[in-house]
């Protein structure tokens, strides 16, 4: 698969959660403050349910289902620890943001 175009680059900012859907595969975008941003799988590794709901407070995000704690930086899990995030390859292109999902 290729990149694929997501939302125009002005709709994400520093600080923010932005849920977006590339085909029927919902994934978040996130950029932490102070951090670059980042391209993941909207579902939680606990039970799928949609981080693109969680909330975020510019560096952590808070699965609202069952308190899971990621790291806006990385995807890492830090409470519970040893989880990850499923993270995708991003670029910004022409004022777009594009996301490659790979084979999924």
């Amino acid at each position: 698969m290729a990149y694929e175009n997501v939302c125009k680059q002005s709709l994400l900012g520093e600080g923010e959660l932005v849920p977006c859907k590339v085909g029927d595969k919902e994934i978040v975008i996130m950029w932490p403050d102070g951090g670059e941003p980042k391209a993941y799988d909207a579902r939680c590794p606990h039970e799928g349910v949609s981080l693109g709901r969680g909330d975020f407070n510019g560096r952590i995000l808070y699965c609202i289902a069952h308190g899971w704690v990621f790291d806006g930086r990385n995807g890492r899990c830090l409470q519970p620890e040893g989880w990850q995030m499923t993270e995708y390859p991003m670029r910004f292109e022409g004022g777009m943001l594009q996301v490659d999902l790979g084979d999924d």
